[in-house]
């Protein structure tokens, strides 16, 4: 990462949000970061703002509205996936730029601060092959071993920590499929069912999966119970109507996670798209015996946005959190690295779902190599970084940079609050926490756009620049 692109990042510091005392106060200055198309700016320190007293903007002063007073959620994290892919990747690097990796996603000061990711319960398409954790027809899982993970995935997860502090990153797991044998199609691939003989195996492998990777220093915080439980793909998928994946939680996985001393473990249902989230989740949330065991609901953003349902879950459910666990762009294009689009699509995606009630937000693979693998099924896909394994360059895309304006300003245990545009062409959300206020506001359009921002009956005139997401960060005063 280049200083230019990033500048006076390290000089931020952890300003965020404001206590309960701060909330009364008036604004006095804000630090403003900006990423904008066809500039120079990458997350880019620009002139602070100052307010002054304005008790009632005009209908003809356009404003972003801040309220600290109210607020909602309180977040988890922001990041993204660490893939066999990533790993596999980031080790045939030459060292310097794996450091340069580390801190561009995981350094809060140097980088983007990077504090949520998630992994994978043995191989997944962003794999080189496909593999378990067990020899073929093991009931009682005697073979059960990580050894294949412990060649790249478990060592640059323990970089990651490293960088992070091992209390400052939440790591949560996903399965793409059990076992073949443990399925009624007899394959790892193309769908198929978990045979209800084999329920209860299955809740000992992910047990025995996450007391693996704790022994090796590596703690999973949560898991979801199956990787996109209505997709057959040509890779590792496994099928389960929204009956049967209650009944595997309410009679299988949450029982045999508090056997085994890991009643901890946050068990979230669904993760698939955003479409049909509402009923899946309802089926399960509707029985109380299945809803004890279920922290929340993981979705994904494929197959149309779909914020209003993310929104339903959150009003329906409200003590049920809610987290996005996976989107990435595809299929891979090399000539499209530098489309602004990409960017945007997550800002537009972030601000919402945030809005909607989602407590966190995870990326897919924060690594990929030059083709947007390696994948045992040539689903290929872009991420935020790529590594040339041939040159050793990498190439950051604007996602990594729009990702940013959020992640490295919006901390663990913030709060969400209420940031509300008088204009359809300004997106915005905004947080707190005891440092400060933090907003964000994105332009889609092709037209610079000024703007009062508000709050406590002070104001800052600025604009937003055509095609730019911009981070305000309002310290608490004194």
């Amino acid at each position: 990462m280049t200083n230019t692109r990033l500048t006076s990042l390290a000089a931020f510091g952890a300003a965020c949000l404001v206590s309960a005392t701060a909330i009364a106060e008036s604004p006095v200055s804000a630090q403003v970061y900006v990423t904008a198309r066809g500039t120079g700016q990458r997350l880019a320190r620009v002139e602070d703002l100052k307010f002054t007293d304005l008790p009632q903007p005009s209908e003809k002063q356009p404003a972003v509205f801040v309220d600290a007073t109210k607020a909602a959620q309180t977040m988890v994290g922001i990041g993204g996936a660490l893939t066999d892919a990533a790993a596999e990747t980031f080790y045939k690097l030459p060292k310097d730029k794996q450091q340069e990796v580390l801190r561009a996603y995981f350094d809060p000061q140097n980088g983007i601060g990077y504090s949520l990711g998630r992994t994978h319960i043995h191989s997944c398409d962003f794999s080189s092959e496909s593999y378990t954790y067990v020899a073929d027809g093991d009931q009682e899982l005697k073979s059960f071993n990580i050894a294949h993970d412990l060649k790249f995935r478990v060592p640059f997860i323990k970089e990651v920590l490293a960088t992070t502090g091992k209390n400052n990153f939440t790591l949560f797991a996903s399965p793409w499929s059990p076992p073949a044998w443990m399925k009624d199609n007899g394959s790892l691939i193309h769908g198929g069912s978990l045979k209800p003989e084999d329920y209860g195996a299955w809740a000992e492998y992910c047990a025995k999966f996450i007391k693996a990777y704790q022994a090796q220093g590596i703690p999973i915080w949560g898991m979801t119970v199956q990787n996109e439980p209505m997709a057959n793909q040509r890779w590792e998928s496994c099928i389960y109507t929204a009956e049967q994946e209650r009944d595997f939680v309410k009679n299988y996985l949450g029982p045999t996670l508090a056997k085994n001393g890991l009643s901890g473990i946050r068990i979230m249902i669904w993760d698939h798209n955003r479409g049909m989230m509402y009923q899946r989740a309802s089926v399960v949330l509707d029985d109380p015996d299945a809803a004890k065991y279920v922290w929340g609901v993981a979705y994904h953003w494929y197959v149309g946005d779909h914020f209003e349902n993310v929104k339903a879950v959150h009003e329906a459910f409200p003590k049920t959190h809610l987290l996005f666990t996976e989107g990435c762009e595809g299929p891979f294009d090399a000539s499209k690295l530098d489309d602004w689009s990409v960017g945007e699509k997550y800002g537009k995606a972030m601000i919402n779902d945030f809005n909607s009630g989602a407590e966190g937000w995870t990326d897919w693979n924060v690594l990929l190599d030059e083709q947007g693998g390696p994948n045992h099924v040539r689903n290929f896909c872009f991420a935020p970084i790529h590594g040339d394994t041939r040159t050793g360059a990498l190439h950051y895309m604007n996602s990594y940079y729009y990702i940013g304006q959020f992640s490295k300003f919006v901390r663990p245990g913030a709060k969400r609050i209420v940031s509300s545009s008088t204009l359809d062409e300004l997106l915005t959300t905004g947080f707190v926490d005891k440092n400060g206020v933090t907003v964000i506001v994105m332009n889609e359009t092709e037209n610079d756009q000024p703007f009062y921002l508000w709050m406590n009956n002070r104001a800052a005139k600025t604009h937003s620049p055509a095609h730019s997401i911009m981070t305000f960060v309002i310290p608490k005063a004194g």
